[in-house]
């Protein structure tokens, strides 16, 4: 086995997430569902845009998330994902690269956009999603680069990246890259409709051991297992993984692993602004304390801290120390 360089490696959607605050006769008027996540077409995009009130604009994406709340507590880590050469593009590259995360891909011509993900976000801070993939689908199987993947001890794929083929073949390509280096494979599988439209993939990919950890939440475990109860999820899911990490909202996270179960309260939090990202910088914690060596219940820890600072205020990057926070937290 070769020497680790990285932390994490992720493949996921390059995406810049716009947000901006919406009650619920904007979204009536809009025809969109309250707390919802749908993919829209370039002209939608555009329309949506429009019409939605001042905002701001970060990179976003979900495992993209992930890794800049891990480069944020030290860890090392790179992305691959597919933007455009346009501004929106240079914007993500530019944000990914300030914080010391790797980004070797090059953007592809402005034929196609680099993706967006139009947020409106309630008073509750339940965020409605409408996610415009643009170039992030187009991802090719070459962009991966197979001494990279082998210096990582992590590989983390992003579900919402398994229905464009090409970036589908990218992921199944690492993963095999990942197993013959000897690394983890983790999958975060992002919503239940990406499990249900790819459920016999998504299935074989835990009952062919080509995953190691699985990050969910209690729908998606629910979907993936076709079990009544989470409990029964869990212990579906136990023995085929050596470890499998769902949350719950307010009661908290739970992993199992090993054999044995383990459950975190939820952290508190004074008023939650915007739920978008918690389950990313979750599972950012999370990696964070795996690759450092620690204690299940304490990377649940670290997961529940980040994802409590991050829906504390607008957007899924963090915007205090986590490091200082978890230090703070654990002790």
């Amino acid at each position: 086995m070769t020497d680790t360089t990285l932390d994490i490696i992720a493949i996921g959607n390059a995406l810049v997430d716009v947000l901006a605050p919406a009650d619920d006769a904007f979204l009536a008027a809009e025809g969109l569902t309250k707390g919802a996540m749908q993919l829209i077409n370039a002209d939608r995009a555009t329309s949506l845009y429009g019409h939605m009130g001042p905002g701001k604009e970060i990179s976003g994406g979900s495992a993209g998330n992930t890794v800049a709340g891990a480069a944020m507590m030290g860890a090392r880590c790179a992305f691959i994902g597919q933007v455009a050469k346009d501004q929106l593009g240079e914007v993500f590259v530019h944000d990914l690269e300030s914080q010391g995360i790797a980004f070797t891909v090059a953007p592809r011509e402005a034929d196609i956009p680099t993706g967006r993900c139009l947020i409106l976000v309630g008073e509750c801070g339940e965020r409605t999603m409408n996610t415009y993939l643009g170039a992030a689908q187009f991802l090719p199987p070459s962009s991966v680069d197979e001494a990279q993947v082998a210096s990582a001890k992590v590989l983390l794929l992003e579900g919402y990246l398994w229905d464009p083929a090409e970036p589908r073949a990218a992921m199944q390509a690492a993963i095999r890259m990942a197993r013959k280096a000897g690394r983890q494979v983790a999958l975060g599988v992002s919503a239940v409709f990406c499990i249900m439209n790819h459920l016999s993939d998504f299935r074989a990919l835990v009952d062919d051991g080509d995953i190691d950890i699985l990050f969910a939440n209690e729908e998606e475990l629910l979907a993936l297992t076709g079990e009544a109860t989470f409990d029964a999820a869990m212990d579906a899911l136990a023995p085929k993984l050596s470890l499998v990490v769902a949350t719950r909202g307010k009661d908290g996270a739970w992993a199992a692993a090993n054999g044995e179960r383990f459950h975190v309260p939820a952290e508190p939090v004074e008023r939650v602004v915007d739920t978008t990202g918690a389950g990313d910088l979750f599972s950012a914690g999370y990696l964070v304390g795996h690759v450092q060596g620690r204690p299940v219940e304490e990377c649940l820890r670290m997961g529940a801290i980040a994802a409590a600072e991050v829906i504390s205020h607008y957007g899924a990057r963090p915007e205090q120390d986590l490091n200082a926070l978890i230090a703070a937290r654990l002790d």
